[in-house]
């Protein structure tokens, strides 16, 4: 009947009312003991521990003291370009894809006029550049402290980033990453001296540089490179001349020093590039030569140098074909500098999975396989890397490591147009 559902009905909620009520004290206790509020806090959280528990993925530390700027800063290779007017830029290496060899290029830089791209390196982000001064100076930039900008865009001034001296401007620079013990700086100059220091001695960074080398009249560092006291030396000089010698022929000497005669020149040649080859067997094993040997024989033959010339030509020419020899004296032909090709401008080392980045003093950038150019001997002229107007000269060659897409096939690399056959010296 109605009247026995309305007692029931009253009953229920009768009964929900003394609940709540309970519910209200206990909260009024926890509310009112902080004791009993952290025992509450403790059940809860084992209980969300036991339902939900998992090992710890994070690191929690008291402090920061091991962070720093560099941890976060992703790694990553880019591209720096200095001008002749003192603009660097940085932008990221795969900006630039690979072109197929004669290919027109794209622009790296936007230039000022009369101004022209002078250097080009191929970095990472983590890397210091231990940057040399036409004064014989050294001092130390970060990479990642290098503006990154868009390929029309001109970069900053490097006097900004350096406390360069009158008058005082960046000859080349060297990226390193720890000081060993076990490593040395090289040198060489324009004029064909040569010095080994320690990698120890620029390890103290001073804001106001280092003195790196002891310079002579009139005379310029041209390049440094990085050894291990037991590689071999190359130098190429601006009329196609090369020598090669073990490193072992020229002493430790202090960062004021001048260093010693490596490459003989006439009148008007100059040092234009420095390799530094991983010592190797000779070229030609003899009888009873251990198996090892004949092994790095192998690689030799399958390391090449790259020779460019001013004009945009150059060649590939196997390792093995450069003999090694003593230091001081004038060395062997590398390329022909006819008056097509012009003067040597540089010379890389690399294999056939390696790519070329080549530009001019106009700003042009150019990409291509290191497979697509004809291997020659050393006498050869070459064939065209580049296709440059009259007044356009190329200004650095740098070696890249291969990119999987935008691969060539080996019908198409085995395939030269007849250009490179009439190229041909």
């Amino acid at each position: 009947r109605l009247h026995r559902l309305t007692a029931l009905e009253q009953d229920k909620l009768s009964e929900e009312y003394r609940q709540v009520c309970v519910l209200i004290r206990g909260f009024i206790d926890i509310l009112e003991s902080p004791e009993r509020l952290l025992q509450v806090i403790r059940e809860e959280l084992d209980a969300i521990r036991n339902d939900y528990g998992d090992p710890r993925r994070t690191e929690i530390q008291h402090n920061q003291e091991d962070l720093n700027t560099l941890d976060c800063i992703p790694e990553e290779d880019v591209v720096i370009a200095l001008s002749h007017g003192g603009y660097i830029k940085r932008q990221p290496a795969h900006a630039y894809r690979a072109q197929r060899r004669g290919g027109k290029g794209r622009s790296v830089l936007a230039l000022k006029n009369e101004d022209v791209v002078e250097q080009l390196w191929v970095v990472n982000t983590h890397d210091t550049l231990l940057t040399f001064t036409s004064a014989g100076r050294v001092y130390w930039l970060k990479v990642y402290q290098i503006p990154e900008s868009g390929s029309g865009a001109r970069g900053k001034p490097i006097v900004n980033l350096l406390p360069l001296g009158e008058n005082e401007k960046v000859q080349t620079v060297m990226p390193v990453r720890t000081y060993s013990e076990n490593r040395f700086v090289f040198f060489s100059t324009a004029h064909g001296r040569v010095k080994k220091t320690p990698l120890a001695e620029f390890a103290f960074q001073l804001y106001k540089g280092k003195q790196a080398i002891g310079l002579t009249d009139n005379d310029a560092l041209v390049s440094v490179g990085l050894t291990d006291g037991h590689n071999d030396i190359m130098l190429f000089a601006s009329n196609g001349r090369a020598v090669r010698f073990s490193e072992t022929q020229v002493r430790t000497m202090g960062r004021s020093a001048a260093g010693v005669r490596g490459i003989r020149l006439t009148e008007s040649a100059r040092v234009v590039s420095l390799l530094v080859v991983a010592r190797m067997a000779q070229s030609s094993v003899a009888d009873g030569d251990t198996d090892s040997e004949k092994d790095a024989v192998m690689d030799e033959k399958e390391t090449y140098v790259l020779t460019v010339t001013e004009r945009g030509y150059g060649k590939r020419t196997a390792l093995s074909k450069y003999p090694r020899k003593g230091r001081a004296i004038q060395g062997v032909t590398s390329i022909t500098c006819s008056e097509r090709n012009g003067e040597l401008m540089g010379a890389v080392l690399l294999d056939c999975a390696h790519e070329i980045m080549l530009i001019s003093d106009h700003g042009t950038m150019v990409r291509t396989r290191a497979a697509e150019i004809r291997e020659v001997g050393r006498i050869a002229q070459g064939v065209i890397l580049i296709r440059l107007p009259h007044d356009e000269r190329l200004v650095s060659v740098v070696q890249l490591d291969s990119e999987d897409e935008d691969a060539v096939t080996m019908s198409e690399i085995a395939s030269p147009d007849a250009t490179d056959k009439d190229a041909i010296g």
